[in-house]
């Protein structure tokens, strides 16, 4: 075990959190009206009494990109995570999908799946991720490792009950804090990485926000033309047909 050097994960955090705002800019400079448009639901839309374009591009716009960046996030903090395990315990990547670290501390071996927050699936995916545990536990046994091996499903961010759940589950859920500390040993590491996460947000929001607008106004004249009637109001038969019908494919 290596003590932590918060110099160390400062310098990983500036020199790699542009990665985050460039793939965050390149989702919102491709996005098509068609994208969100399928995605969304327009009834919640008339049940709310949306009835101008701008309205209903600004609301299905927001919501798709706030989907997409905390997916790009979330995998970027995985990866801060994977970082700062190895610095401290030499954590590497487990040989099992959905299986991100693999390390020994203080003689209890530990196989971790890093989740960016603690509702991040449903009942069959949590199915899967006991059958991954299992399987990294059955070729951890037979690699002659003599350890206790613990299986921890961790997340970058939230809170987790500290209670029997491995008896019940097979496995720990151990969010935020209780994570941080786990894959580094720091109790305030989860304090201490959120000023450099930081560094230069204002630079890279103004380069965000300038490639919103336009692609804001091109959506709303695109969905003017192609939804917008003469007289001014929503076609929302077309917007529907549009949202909902399955093309017709001829069975040769």
């Amino acid at each position: 075990m290596n003590k932590l050097n918060l110099a160390d994960v400062t310098k990983y955090v500036e020199e790699n959190i542009q990665d985050f705002h460039e793939k965050r800019l390149a989702k919102v400079n491709t996005i098509k009206l068609s994208d969100v448009l399928r995605a969304k639901n327009p009834y919640l839309f008339k049940a709310k009494n949306v009835n101008t374009a701008s309205e209903i591009i600004d609301g299905i716009l927001s919501a798709f990109l706030s989907s997409s960046e905390e997916g790009i996030f979330g995998n970027w903090l995985e990866r801060l995570a994977v970082f700062v395990n190895k610095s401290v315990y030499g954590g590497q990547k487990a040989m099992v999908d959905g299986i991100d670290l693999d390390f020994i501390k203080e003689g209890k071996r530990y196989v971790v799946a890093i989740k960016s927050g603690p509702n991040w699936g449903n009942d069959s995916q949590y199915k899967k991720l006991v059958d991954q545990f299992n399987t990294a536990k059955k070729r951890a046994a037979t690699s002659g490792g003599k350890e206790e091996i613990i299986c921890v499903n961790g997340c970058c961010y939230g809170r987790s009950n500290p209670s029997s759940e491995y008896k019940a589950k097979g496995y720990y859920k151990m969010c935020g804090q209780r994570f941080w500390e786990l894959i580094s040993g720091e109790t305030n590491l989860y304090v201490d990485i959120i000023e450099p996460i930081g560094h230069q947000a204002e630079k890279y929001n103004l380069e965000f926000l300038e490639s919103y607008s336009k692609v804001k106004n091109r959506m709303e004249k695109e969905f003017l033309i192609d939804y917008v009637t003469d007289d001014g109001a929503i076609n929302w038969d077309k917007l529907l047909k549009f949202n909902s019908v399955t093309p017709s494919k001829k069975i040769k």
